[in-house]
């Protein structure tokens, strides 16, 4: 499905509430299939988390998790400890290009019996789920974040609990302090110091509640919106101010490009369009600790005609396709100046809207939702569009509920 999207009225006012965090969502879900008293409310509706909970209530030996990596990474250790058990995990042909070989490793030095069925370093894995005789591991620090957070998830169920060594640079702690929170918040004690992280086993939790926030990355086009429109006020229900989740620096930055944010008592966050905002000629950010909003915000400085320099994007090339690549093609394609390296991106500034375009979606999520406010500019069209099910359904009817034109074609 293709879709032809516009934006007459330049004014987008409106309130929404977005799908829970597929982040928190599907640490948890992995922490309800160990302790059955966990309940979870407001849980994602994303096809990632979807695929994560039918993964976890399979019996088969075959699991496919289709494009959904975090699910990858997290069952990858999860089935390594279910003693008895034989799974052959794998994925999408772009999943099988995905390197996950340092989580394998890391899981076998722990004694886990884990194969690969094709590639050596990339799914499918043949899994083997055993008693992991060791306790302490160690792996490099500026890996995805996912590696370190699957290993943090099946700590507190080893008979000693875990020891995690992190060697060099820590990318993405946000996404680790998630996971520490998480593990905090259903009674696992977890210490976090210097490099070293510390489970400590469990042996029965009693029944508790845990309410997923709703998702700040999906938030991101909406400050994108606000930041593109003429006049907007848009309100998101279910956030935090004091979020675990890495995306919420998206107020900070916002900031900068003309987007005032704020909290109303019942857990809303208001976004509005500042009046009379001199935007400055450039930005520079390093986004190593949040990396899934640099399209949104490259997409939005084009729109506003300003300059960026995004560094910390090295993971950007391993996800559902190379991102950096993919946001230079779509982007020259619309006017832009632009230019990428294997970690960072530069933009120039100005805009000179090239109409009619067509952008691909590379079955990338972000590749559709972070380019569809550019219609408040110039009218698109987004091709697979369905691909917004990977973590946000409902984006495009949420997006007509604030005024955007579109067709399908």
């Amino acid at each position: 499905m293709n879709i032809a999207i516009s934006h007459l009225k330049k004014t987008c006012n409106g309130e929404l509430k977005i799908t829970g965090s597929k982040s928190e969502s599907n640490r948890l879900l992995l922490l309800q299939s160990m302790i059955s008293s966990l309940v979870i409310e407001n849980c994602s509706n994303s096809d990632d988390s979807r695929v994560m909970k039918q993964a976890l209530r399979s019996n088969e030996t075959l699991v496919d998790v289709h494009h959904a990596g975090t699910a990858m990474r997290f069952l990858t250790a999860y089935f390594s400890i279910k003693q008895g058990r034989e799974t052959l995990l794998t994925g999408s042909s772009r999943m099988q290009e995905r390197p996950i070989k340092i989580l394998v490793e890391a899981l076998q030095s722990l004694g886990a019996d884990i194969s690969y069925e094709k590639k050596e370093g990339y799914p499918p894995l043949r899994i083997k789920g055993v008693t992991l005789t060791k306790n302490r591991v160690s792996l490099p620090a500026n890996i995805s974040s996912q590696y370190i957070s699957s290993l943090m998830l099946i700590g507190p169920f080893l008979k000693e609990g875990l020891y995690i060594d992190l060697v060099g640079d820590i990318t993405s702690i946000p996404y680790i302090k998630m996971t520490k929170s998480l593990l905090e918040r259903v009674g696992v004690s977890v210490q976090f110091e210097d490099k070293t992280i510390r489970i400590d086993p469990v042996e029965k939790l009693d029944y508790q509640l845990q309410t997923v926030e709703s998702d700040w990355s999906s938030a991101s086009y909406f400050f994108s919106i606000v930041a593109l429109a003429e006049q907007a006020t848009i309100r998101l229900k279910s956030y935090r101010e004091d979020s675990l989740q890495g995306d919420a620096s998206l107020r900070t930055i916002y900031n900068e490009l003309g987007v005032k944010s704020y909290f109303e008592e019942d857990n809303t966050l208001v976004l509005t369009k500042m009046k009379n905002f001199s935007l400055p000629k450039t930005i520079v950010l390093d986004l190593k600790v949040a990396p899934d909003i640099a399209q949104t915000i490259a997409v939005s400085c084009y729109g506003l005609g300003i300059g960026c320099t995004l560094t910390g994007l090295h993971t950007l090339k391993i996800k559902e396709t190379d991102r950096l690549e993919a946001l230079d093609t779509e982007l020259k394609k619309l006017g832009a100046q632009i230019s990428v390296t294997n970690d960072s991106l530069t933009l120039l500034e100005g805009n000179n809207f090239q109409k009619n375009c067509s952008i691909p979606t590379y079955s990338d999520h972000r590749m559709a939702m972070a380019f569809a406010p550019l219609a408040l500019k110039v009218p698109l069209q987004i091709e697979e569009a369905g691909v917004v099910s990977k973590s946000y359904p409902n984006f495009w009817v949420d997006l007509e509920s604030i005024g955007f034109e579109l067709k399908k074609r």
